[in-house]
């Protein structure tokens, strides 16, 4: 199993870096090696758009502060961007692009050598269009470099305390619509409405997959199991969906997988 020096020696590589950061738990141990290792020469950087979730901005904030790195918002405009709205199969290759591009000046305009990204080494064997825009840009996965699969980045956070180390994955809100269906600001702030009212009651681990006038909840298995062992429990679900504006809601009998919803997996993407 790799171990947090091999992250470390990977990142000592490098004379300063930004790390896009998420506060996931793949950005946040990057960010966390990062601070260890370079100290101030190192920043966390958290892209803002309305396809970020209502909460995330301000879990990055605190995980960065946890792991004493730096961290600063700048905003994204993939929405400005074609191949983003119309949502095909490659709409995350856009979406870094926009990222990459905007991390690209402010590394340049601020002198940082490099940029981090939390790619782990099972995202290569996933479909990710986004590895090809960081190829592009000569961004680096400092966990890739040191060998770490999903399992290891959670092994050695939770080593590190770092609070996201059980965060369950949290991707763009545009990860909700088919593809083909094009993505706008007000699907957007709709999905976020309904994923929201449903982490008030208590759920952690969901997503609304956005069809239409339907508003289809997905839950992970043990929340899957409270909402249908009690009528209560589903029928409040159900209606803080109607209530964030769809004509129908349901909840989906099968758990939680995420990535399930593009229709392509496994398909390997190399990275360079």
């Amino acid at each position: 199993m790799p171990a947090l020096d091999d992250l470390e020696a990977t990142i000592a590589s490098a004379p300063s870096a930004l790390v896009a950061f998420s506060g996931g738990v793949d950005s946040s141990l990057v960010a966390a090696a990062a601070a260890r290792v370079l100290g101030e020469r190192a920043l966390a950087v958290t892209a803002v758009s309305p396809a970020l979730a209502t909460g995330e901005l301000d879990g990055a904030r605190a995980v960065a502060a946890a792991v004493g790195i730096g961290h600063r918002a700048i905003s994204t405009d993939e929405l400005a961007r074609d191949g983003y709205r119309r949502n095909a199969a490659d709409r995350c290759y856009h979406c870094k692009s926009e990222l990459y591009d905007r991390l690209a000046v402010l590394a340049h305009n601020e002198g940082f050598a490099v940029t981090f990204s939390g790619a782990n080494v099972d995202d290569l064997g996933d479909w990710r269009p986004g590895l090809r825009a960081a190829a592009e840009h000569a961004v680096r996965h400092p966990l890739v470099e040191a060998g770490f699969r999903k399992r290891d980045v959670r092994n050695t956070a939770t080593q590190l305390r770092i609070p996201s180390a059980d965060k369950p994955a949290m991707p763009c809100l545009a990860s909700r619509l088919p593809y083909g269906t094009a993505v706008d600001p007000a699907t957007l702030a709709q999905i976020d409405r309904a994923e929201s009212a449903i982490k008030a009651l208590g759920y952690r681990d969901l997503r609304v997959r956005h069809l239409g006038g339907l508003g289809k909840v997905e839950l992970a298995d043990d929340d899957l199991a409270r909402a249908h062992t009690s009528d209560d429990a589903r029928r409040a679900i159900l209606d803080t969906v109607l209530a964030a504006g769809y004509t129908d809601a349901a909840i989906d009998d099968e758990p939680l997988r995420s990535g399930s919803f593009t229709g392509i997996r496994s398909i390997p993407l190399a990275i360079a």
